[in-house]
């Protein structure tokens, strides 16, 4: 149980509950938080002229909406903008933007009644998710769309997954004994209005996308004990001349999985100590291909990107994304844009570039395997069969280059792609809920490929019959891939285990680095 105090959620607490399924409980402070904004609210608003709350929306904000149908208003705005198109959203996503909203509210800053949280929290912990469909976002006035979908959940209008059956909403409130979401003051307005939906699904890209890299990191010192490379490509010595945080982390990662290998080469003891004196022409190479010596400069800045989204998505979590803001302490209510998405969008674009590097990075790297004239040391291929009869991983490597030519389509940023709309009162938008969702298919297609990266790093060492001088870290990975993908010789379809290596690298079971 993740007990949220009224400072928010932490990192470690939305990996819990976003992807562990922790339940939540809410301090009696943050719920007090809530209630006293509520009551501030209340006082303050009569008598005045409040956006959303005696105001119509959007470009109507001009028009004075009477006492007699504040409620109607409220319920108009969720059943208006519930206008979604496309698949529905993964669960995870929901949960994680169910999640982000909350945290949203706890900021004290909404106006909404603590039955909303309360309401939330619920449906969070026992495994309601509103129906979201994937497109009507334009990311400023945040996911008016998605979030409309949500809270036609909440007030029992629209439909859920449970335990995987979609449902209608109430019926599904009701075996629980939950009312639904009545409207207080702006409720309607405070669940539409804000980031969450691409910062759900943003949370989620940032956790896969750091397995992702831990993955690609092990392959890049799994592919240099293949080579037998010099180890001081990972010094500590001469990363830390480079000045930049995410390469020296990189290469300490990459010592500490390469301890114990008794494939990598010593520079000083084979060049520096004379063994070589009066040789013209070297056999082995001196300094081993970019994909293999600079994966601390390659995989340093994708670490830092991932760093920076981190901090950008935890912050935006526990922040009011939506508008007006409550100031009670300021005794003040506040128009502005805090519902606009690009602090989001931006990470994602970043992100999504930052993973089809990854991606090309570890697609260079099977090509090394898989070409014998620039390994100089592996069959065609990986092919343990007969040359020319057999074939290897021949066609596996087709679906990782396409796989990665996708990935550099789809990095292409999406935040610049603003097109007005809602009679140009929204003329300049974020696109952030794009942004996320194509940065969630990079970070799939990525997986994809480094399952048959991972495949080809097995059958290579299945080749040179190295297994029992690898690392201990690559050697346990390599007995986990190798009863998930024999060897073999034969030509056999390869689309089920390339499936299982993928759902072994997601897993969040299977031991970081």
């Amino acid at each position: 149980m993740n007990v949220i105090e009224d400072t928010g959620f932490s990192l470690e607490s939305l990996r819990g509950i976003i992807q562990e399924g922790e339940e939540i409980a809410l301090s009696d402070k943050a719920k007090r938080n809530v209630a006293e904004c509520f009551a501030f609210l209340k006082t303050f608003s009569a008598e005045k002229i409040i956006y959303g709350i005696n105001t119509g929306f959007g470009p109507m904000a001009q028009y004075r909406i009477d006492a007699g149908s504040l409620a109607q208003l409220q319920y108009n705005i969720i059943r208006s903008h519930a206008t979604g198109a496309g698949e529905a959203l993964p669960d995870v996503y929901v949960r994680a933007a169910m999640t982000a909203r909350l945290g949203t509210f706890l900021q004290a800053r909404s106006g909404v009644h603590v039955e909303l949280v309360e309401l939330l929290v619920e449906c969070i912990n026992r495994g309601i998710y509103p129906v979201v469909p994937e497109h009507g976002s334009v990311g400023a006035s945040g996911d008016l769309v998605q979030l409309a979908h949500i809270a036609l959940a909440l007030i029992g209008e629209g439909e859920v997954h449970h335990r995987g059956v979609r449902r209608p909403a109430g019926e599904v409130l009701s075996e629980y004994g939950l009312k639904p979401l009545r409207i207080h003051i702006r409720e309607g307005l405070s669940v539409t209005n804000g980031t969450s939906v691409m910062t759900g699904i943003g949370t989620v890209n940032l956790f896969r996308a750091r397995r992702l890299l831990d993955r690609a990191t092990l392959a890049s010192v799994w592919m240099n004990e293949i080579a037998a490379s010099y180890d001081d490509l990972m010094s500590d010595g001469l990363n830390r001349a480079r000045r930049h945080a995410g390469q020296i982390e990189i290469a300490a990662r990459m010592r500490r999985i390469a301890q114990g290998s008794a494939r990598l080469q010593k520079r000083e003891i084979k060049l520096y100590g004379g063994a070589h004196a009066g040789e013209k022409v070297f056999t082995e190479k001196i300094q081993s291909y970019y994909s293999l010596r600079c994966a601390p400069q390659i995989l340093g800045p994708i670490l830092t990107a991932v760093g920076q989204a981190e901090t950008t998505l935890t912050d935006e979590v526990n922040s009011a994304s939506d508008n007006p803001i409550v100031d009670p302490a300021g005794r003040s209510v506040y128009h502005g844009g805090n519902f606009h998405g690009d602090c989001v969008a931006f990470e994602m674009d970043k992100l999504k570039i930052a993973v089809a590097k990854l991606t090309m990075l570890m697609e260079r790297q099977l090509n090394y395997l898989c070409h014998d004239r620039v390994n100089g040391i592996l069959p065609p291929f990986l092919n343990l069969g007969k040359l020319g009869l057999n074939y290897g991983l021949q066609a596996a490597q087709f679906t990782a280059t396409s796989t990665t030519a996708e990935n550099q389509t789809l990095s292409n940023p999406m935040s610049i792609h603003s097109i007005p709309c809602n009679n140009d009162n929204q003329d300049i938008v974020s696109m952030g809920t794009n942004a996320a969702l194509m940065t969630a298919r990079v970070i799939e297609n990525a997986f994809q490929v480094a399952a048959i990266h991972f495949m080809a790093l097995t059958q290579a060492v299945e080749c040179l019959n190295i297994a029992a001088d690898l690392s201990p870290e690559t050697r346990r990975v390599y007995g986990d891939i190798r009863r998930l993908f024999p060897a073999t010789a034969d030509d056999t379809p390869k689309y089920r285990e390339i499936a299982a290596v993928k759902k072994y690298l997601t897993a969040r079971e299977t031991p970081l680095i």
